[in-house]
Parts: structure tokens; C-alpha cells; sequence
């Protein structure tokens, strides 16, 4: 099994339609099944973007910026890590995912590092 992370997004350039989040799933019902499969690593959802600070190393100063990486309608919300046996198994999990419906999920494949 290889680990993947689903990058939970909302994207104001994109809203879902009063269909789709009337038939999104339930976050806590989503959860348990993922948990019930064994699939489920962590996760959590996240401080808003507002409260975000950017790092960076320059010339050897740590410089902080107050706030999101960038200004783009689209914005991390949370994460969610998990187990599958292939990106067609992941992507089926994160279809399942709530904000599927009304945001985006990525997702990606760890690279091993062992």
C-alpha cells in the first residue's frame, strides 16, 4: 500500500451548485468509513488562509510574510492522509470526500524517502 495526501481546497472561482452541496456526503459518515477501511492515516482541517505565515530563506535571513502564500481564489483548507493500493483506489476515496462535491480534492502519491 502506498501513501497518498488529499489536498482539501475551496475554490471561490469555481462554486459547486445548490445540487451538488445538497448531495455531498457527510463529513463524519466520509471519515468513519475511510477509518472502518483501515485506509485512514490523519488528517485534520486547517486555520483559515488569514492566518497563514509564509517562510522564506533569503541570504541566510528568515523572512516571514503574514498571510497566504498567494492571493488566488483557491486555498488550502485542510488535509487528509490515507493508504490505497493504487491512485485509482485514492481518487475513488476522495471522490467520496465532501468537499469533492462542493471544493476540490487533490491528490498525491508520497515519494519514499526509505
Amino acid at each position: 500500500m502506498s501513501k497518498y495526501l488529499l489536498l482539501i481546497t475551496t475554490d471561490t472561482s469555481v462554486p459547486a451548485s445548490e445540487e451538488d452541496r445538497a448531495q455531498a456526503p457527510d463529513v463524519e459518515a466520509w471519515w468513519q468509513s475511510v477509518v472502518d477501511s483501515g485506509r485512514y492515516v490523519t488528517g485534520d482541517p486547517l486555520q483559515p488562509a488569514s492566518q497563514a505565515v509564509t517562510v522564506r530563506v533569503r541570504g541566510g535571513k528568515v523572512r516571514r510574510t503574514e498571510g497566504p502564500f498567494t492571493e488566488a481564489g483557491e486555498v488550502i483548507a485542510g488535509l487528509d492522509v490515507i493508504e490505497a493500493d493504487s491512485m485509482a483506489e485514492a481518487i475513488q476515496v476522495a471522490a467520496g470526500h465532501p468537499m469533492a462535491w462542493t471544493h476540490a480534492v487533490e491528490v498525491r502519491e508520497f515519494v519514499s524517502m526509505g
